[in-house]
């Protein structure tokens, strides 16, 4: 049967038949695909069913609709549920659910992902799709001013992760009453019970302890979840809104409801139909609920903050471009900053969020001249990358900034971004023992591997503020994760202003016909191979220099070149661990042109650092400019 309703007519008897269709084809779709997550799904099955049918604004025909309500999954392993209340809603097919789902080259993956039209985020890594359902919630109340709100849905596993309740710290501090929670309290996880068990009050009192508020609910209660989603719709003040659903896992068909016997395992096929039969048969209902609430004509939204100024198409004030002066001493941080700054006059949909060191990384500068588009995320990496992630999939083009040592807590954000395609302009400061005295908690070592091992990165160094500039506005266009990495102290401006520095590409400082070696550097050893190409030039033994501003994807044929021209001798220098860095990046180079480079020196940071001068750390790490003029001599001399 097929019924098409309008919300308003939609009774809590219908809702019924929904969630009862939601479960029997979690069942029928994991069991055809031979995997998944079907009891999972049933327990979270009726607050989805009162939530799509009742108060989830949106026009499935039109996905991309600014107005659209946003729903993120974040226990992404309920899958076999997200895409079944696809299929509920008449968006997925029922041939489409059983012989697409988990299959190779079909878009109902294992786990969501923005290949569906109706999936902003990529989910599946618990603790991650409330923290980016923040970023979303930020955009509505700030940057679109609409009046869309963000439903998140989570297990009670990932409350034990620390990102959730940055997320939620966040949501409070923003005053994100456009948020609302549903947590499915199913008591069980992938081992065994979860600590708190279905002490959902207990949650409660975290959840208001951390700026929410708290409704407490029999998950399957259809009442009580309506008028429990009703309150979240109709917030009484500026917080967001958890509720705390008790349910049961496998609900709905006796023989598994509450065992910690069936976590990721579908049903066999006997088994299945005894769980299609419990629940009713199989279904074939398609009801949409409410249409999204129109805008006024200033696109003002209820939830918007008076304050919060509408992202337009045109630029929101005069752009001053970012000069230097050549051999001025400037720390490649501050010209990321003078570029952020010019770069959001002219572009309006480029936002910016740090961790609490924006006077160091110098976002400080965009949050003083655009303060409607500046988000301050304090000491929380994950949920920066996250609300990034979240700032993204509403089409804004976010810089989020803090040390690159900082970052690596965020690895599995940034993982994730990329699994969700979105657009983010990344940068790490202090990198290296370049920092000096703060000691090796403070210096990014690792960083440059990092990211360039997330499908489809790009990867920058600057060497000076010039460069720094170019390569800013580049990654504001760029698609995909970019990464800027920047230097602490000051150096000399090497490029007149204006100068090209196209990605993938690199820079020769210096070159002959009788170049016998060639130096490889990058940000500050860039200005070490320069040194020490001009002692080398004081012995008569002429050095090529490039500077590989561009790690990922590199300039494959300068480099070639470079060694072909210098009989295989090349010395890399780089601030940072020898694995996967700068190094690496050329090695991987000349093996994939063909070439083999039997004479190349790779210095890096091998040793643990300590505190010290920035001349102390570079010398004992071997990567200042007597250790490159040492290792190119060798070469030379033998």
């Amino acid at each position: 049967m097929t019924l098409t309703a309008p919300a308003a007519t939609i009774g809590l008897d219908t809702v019924a038949d929904v969630a009862a269709q939601l479960r029997v084809d979690s069942v029928r779709s994991s069991t055809s695909a031979g995997s998944g997550h079907p009891t999972s799904s049933m327990s979270a099955a009726d607050l989805f069913a009162v939530l799509v049918t009742r108060h989830l604004r949106y026009d499935w025909d039109d996905p991309g609709s600014a107005a659209n309500d946003h729903l993120v999954l974040s226990k992404g392993h309920a899958s076999p549920l997200l895409y079944s209340l696809f299929k509920a809603v008449g968006v997925v097919s029922d041939d489409e659910l059983m012989n697409g789902y988990r299959r190779f080259g079909q878009r109902l993956q294992g786990h969501p992902t923005p290949a569906l039209p109706w999936v902003d985020v990529a989910t599946g890594s618990l603790g991650q799709g409330l923290p980016d359902g923040v970023g979303i919630a930020l955009a509505g109340r700030y940057l679109d001013r609409q009046p869309y709100r963000v439903w998140v849905l989570c297990g009670d596993s990932e409350m034990a992760e620390g990102s959730i309740w940055e997320a939620l710290d966040k949501a409070a501090y923003y005053r994100l009453s456009n948020l609302t929670v549903l947590v499915d309290v199913n008591r069980l996880g992938q081992r065994g019970p979860t600590d708190l068990g279905w002490d959902v009050d207990a949650y409660a009192r975290r959840a208001e302890a951390f700026g929410a508020r708290a409704l407490v609910v029999d998950g399957h209660d259809l009442t009580a979840v309506d008028e429990a989603l009703t309150a979240a719709g109709n917030p009484p003040d500026d917080r967001p809104t958890v509720i705390l659903a008790r349910t049961v896992k496998g609900r709905g068909f006796s023989e598994v409801e509450d065992s910690n016997d069936w976590h990721g395992k579908p049903f066999p096929p006997d088994m299945a139909e005894r769980a299609v039969r419990e629940l009713g048969g199989v279904r074939n209902l398609t009801v949409r609920g409410p249409r999204p609430v129109a805008t006024g004509t200033d696109g003002a939204s209820p939830t918007a903050d008076p304050a919060a100024r509408p992202v337009t198409t045109e630029p929101t004030g005069p752009s001053t471009p970012a000069r230097y002066d050549v051999g001025e001493p400037v720390p490649t941080r501050k010209a990321y900053g003078d570029a952020l700054v010019a770069l959001g006059a002219r572009n309006p949909r480029v936002v910016a969020l740090d961790g609490e060191v924006s006077n160091s990384t110098y976002a400080v500068e965009f949050a003083r001249a655009h303060p409607g588009r500046y988000f301050e995320m304090f000491i929380a990496e994950q949920q920066m990358v996250a609300a990034a992630t979240g700032l993204a999939a509403r089409g804004y083009r976010p810089f989020a900034s803090t040390f690159a040592a900082f970052l690596t807590r965020a690895y599995d954000f940034i993982r994730m971004g990329a699994v969700s395609g979105a657009d983010l302009c990344l940068v790490g400061s202090h990198a290296g023992v370049e920092i000096g005295p703060d000691g090796p908690s403070q210096m990014g070592l690792e960083d440059l591997a990092m990211m360039r091992a997330v499908q489809g990165s790009t990867v920058l160094y600057p060497s000076d503020a010039t460069s720094t500039v170019a390569l800013t506005e580049a990654m504001a266009v760029l698609p995909g994760i970019s990464y800027l990495r920047t230097t602490r102290g000051k150096y000399p401006v090497l490029y007149p202003d204006g100068e090209a520095f196209p990605v993938g590409g690199s820079k020769v400082l210096s070159s002959s016909d009788e170049d016998a070696v060639t130096l490889v550097g990058a940000g500050v050893t860039l200005h070490a191979c320069l040194a020490a190409a001009d002692m080398l030039a004081d012995e008569g033994i002429r050095a090529r220099v490039i500077d590989c501003y561009s790690v990922k994807p590199i300039d494959d044929a300068t480099l070639a070149a470079a060694v072909a021209a210098t009989g295989g001798r090349i010395v890399v220098a780089e601030d940072h661990h020898p694995e996967g860095g700068l190094g690496s990046a050329v090695k991987d180079s000349l093996v994939a042109d063909g070439r083999v480079a039997p004479s190349m020196v790779h210095l890096a940071v091998r040793g643990m650092p300590g505190s010290g001068s920035a001349k102390e750390l570079l010398a004992w790490a071997g990567i200042d400019a007597d250790h490159i003029a040492s290792a190119a001599r060798s070469l030379v001399t033998g």
